[in-house]
């Protein structure tokens, strides 16, 4: 394992950093004043696109992709330090055009896509034009086997039409959402059940297409991306929408995942990480009793308890990333589990000792520790949930053995 970043990579940590200091957090309490206030929350912030072309003039840009996608791309152990930055501020991520859902749907054309396909969606992604959302998740199953997807996908001449409720579905209700990846059953009766689904692209202005409500978490609506419940209602698409082949819903899912896992992880790490720093100032400015909170002992354990926590979970998803950029996703998939289970779990207990640091403050939108930990409690369930990926890793671990 080397960790040592290149070149390229340590001068664009500094001037992300530089960019965060100087451009994002001086106007990171206006940015969430705006939203409580703007009477449409779906649309981009003006405040947002100030930033957004700002960054791009900087090159500060789609700095997720990979170097095989582009000539002067990072390789994951180069752009998970820059996730963690980004991570530092929920919407952060926004203005580099490299937030989730949008990041892996770009890859999923990237990998998977048509020349037309590309053209059409995948360019105008690239320049931040429109965004797009990723629609797996349904109310009716469990979703965490997601063979369990029931939203059907039928061919009909040369049209494929869609059936289904989805829900959950990040970035759905932004306006410049143009585009939906679709997981749905080409084939529900294959014995082999993880061929029975595909993917296949949706504009969103689709007849048929209706959003049912936006949804919260933890009370958060998550504008301007947001998440939502929607129907599939005899949606119709010509059959070259459908993404690498029917039966591949799955090989494209996967595609997709690892790399995005480290992202989710290093921006959590990011939250955690600002949340100690948040800790040690706070602690030197309160007294109780006639001490500093710095002074208690159990705060102090608190603190040092959640120095250890952060490294070994950053650590860990430095070693998935090294992984992945030496032998591949598919050989790193027990560390990328790893991660997935650890870096939540404790984002949220570190976010959550902040907060009682904080006292009831910490509860209120004074400072981000609670959207933070609605962040972290959240992503224990995207991209697959705690139990679906230690089932996995035990299992993986326990045939290795024997």
């Amino acid at each position: 394992m080397n960790f040592e970043h290149s070149a390229k990579a340590v001068a664009l940590q500094d001037h992300l950093q530089k960019f965060m200091d100087e451009e994002v957090y001086p106007v990171e309490k206006e940015y969430d004043e705006y939203m409580k206030t703007v009477a449409n929350p779906w649309a981009t912030p003006p405040l947002m696109q100030a930033l957004k072309t700002k960054a791009k003039k900087q090159g500060l840009w789609n700095l997720f992709l990979p170097a095989h996608d582009r000539e002067d791309g990072l390789s994951n152990v180069d752009y998970a330090p820059l996730a963690e930055i980004m991570g530092r501020v929920l919407w952060a991520p926004q203005v580099f055009n490299c937030n989730a859902p949008d990041t892996g749907n770009m890859e999923v054309f990237i990998k998977y896509g048509t020349e037309a396909q590309k053209e059409k969606w995948l360019t105008p992604m690239l320049e931040g034009e429109i965004r797009s959302s990723f629609a797996m998740t349904e109310p009716d199953v469990a979703s965490s086997d997601a063979t369990n997807v029931q939203c059907s996908i039928v061919k009909d001449g040369d049209e494929y039409v869609i059936n289904g409720r989805k829900w959950f579905i990040t970035g759905i209700m932004h306006e410049a959402c143009k585009i939906i990846i679709v997981m749905g059953k080409t084939d529900p009766d294959n014995p082999n059940r993880h061929i029975q689904q595909s993917q296949i692209l949706v504009p969103k202005d689709t007849p048929g297409v209706e959003i049912i409500r936006p949804l919260t978490t933890l009370g958060y609506v998550g504008a301007p991306l947001g998440e939502a419940e929607m129907v599939f209602n005899n949606v119709r698409v010509p059959t070259e929408n459908l993404l690498l082949g029917e039966g591949r819903g799955f090989e494209i899912a996967q595609g997709r995942l690892g790399p995005g896992r480290i992202h989710h992880c290093m921006r959590l790490i990011g939250c955690a990480q600002r949340a100690l720093e948040l800790m040690c100032k706070r602690v030197e400015t309160r007294s109780t009793f006639g001490f500093k909170l710095s002074e208690n002992q159990s705060v102090r354990e608190d603190i040092a308890q959640s120095f250890c926590d952060v490294e070994q979970a950053r650590l860990l998803t430095m070693m998935a990333a090294d992984k992945i950029d030496r032998d591949g996703a598919k050989e790193a998939r027990d560390l990328i589990a790893a991660i997935k289970v650890v870096t939540p779990m404790m984002a949220a207990r570190v976010i959550d000792r902040a907060i009682q640091i904080h006292g009831a403050g910490g509860l209120t939108e004074d400072y981000f520790l609670a959207e933070a930990y609605n962040y972290a409690r959240q992503i224990r369930f995207a991209d697959g949930p705690d139990q679906v990926h230690m089932m996995q890793l035990g299992r993986s671990l326990i045939k290795q053995h024997n």
